[in-house]
């Protein structure tokens, strides 16, 4: 009886031996939904948002894309007509496609950059700006992180590939608006991106504030989105990063 109970002892012991150590939390640390890569409506995902990720993929998949444009309805937005001409000076001319979807956060974007959209093309550039849409449901730190596995992800799938990394842009008509103090602390975080290899980091949100830091309808008709004077200012600053960055790979 004692050399049974013994044995049972033993192989208690030894089983707990098996099992990894957590550490003190593990058990209150929850998911970070803004680093899930998921799909939209990920239990029953969107037909439509599923066909225009189909169709990136069908881009990629041809190659011949130096120049990739990430991010939500603000890049999405790009191919407009407010947007077209200032598309079509910059950015046409350097073999660019625009992979914006409106209405996505960064676990879309995570999600579709792992199932194709950077499949068959290695651009020598991709310019990033993402996170708006996440700013009314998770907290600056799980945003940043967010972004953070996006470009993590881009480097992973194409070393060769430089990362431009945008500052998500001011929203809100008037400074004290509550999402620009969270946009504020998610740019200081994911600056700091711009120290690893192949990224770098570009805040132009100043360029799109009055002097005294509201935002006009001029520029932004619904204190989010931009006109065809934003989008020209957008593409009149970042065009000389897109074009350094380009001609350092050639």
């Amino acid at each position: 009886m004692r050399k049974h109970l013994w044995t049972i002892a033993l192989s208690a012991l030894l089983c707990s031996l098996l099992v990894p150590m957590g550490t003190a939390g593990d058990k209150d640390k929850k998911p970070n939904p803004a680093t899930k890569a998921e799909p939209r409506k990920s239990l029953q995902p969107d037909p439509d948002w599923l066909k225009r990720h189909q169709g990136f993929v069908d881009i990629a998949m041809k190659g011949d894309v130096d120049v990739l444009f990430l991010g939500d309805s603000i890049t999405d937005a790009w191919r407009g007509s407010a947007a077209k001409p200032t598309w079509d000076k910059y950015f046409v001319p350097v073999k660019a496609a625009n992979f914006g979807i409106g209405g996505d956060r960064t676990q879309h974007v995570l999600w579709r950059i792992q199932h194709g959209e950077l499949d068959g093309i290695k651009p020598k550039v991709a310019v990033l700006m993402i996170g708006t849409n996440n700013t009314g449901s998770d907290s600056a730190e799980q945003i940043a992180d967010g972004i953070t596995a996006i470009v993590k992800t881009i480097r992973e799938k194409s070393p060769t590939t430089g990362v431009l990394l945008l500052a998500v842009f001011p929203r809100g008509e008037k400074p004290d608006n509550p999402a620009r103090a969270k946009i504020a602390e998610i740019n200081t975080r994911i600056s700091k991106l711009n120290e690893g290899p192949g990224v770098r980091y570009l805040d132009i949100g100043s360029k799109f504030l009055q002097s005294d830091g509201t935002l006009s309808k001029e520029i932004m008709p619904d204190f989010l989105h931009l006109s065809a004077k934003g989008y020209e200012i957008w593409g009149d600053a970042i065009n000389p990063s897109v074009q350094e960055m380009l001609g350092s790979k050639k």
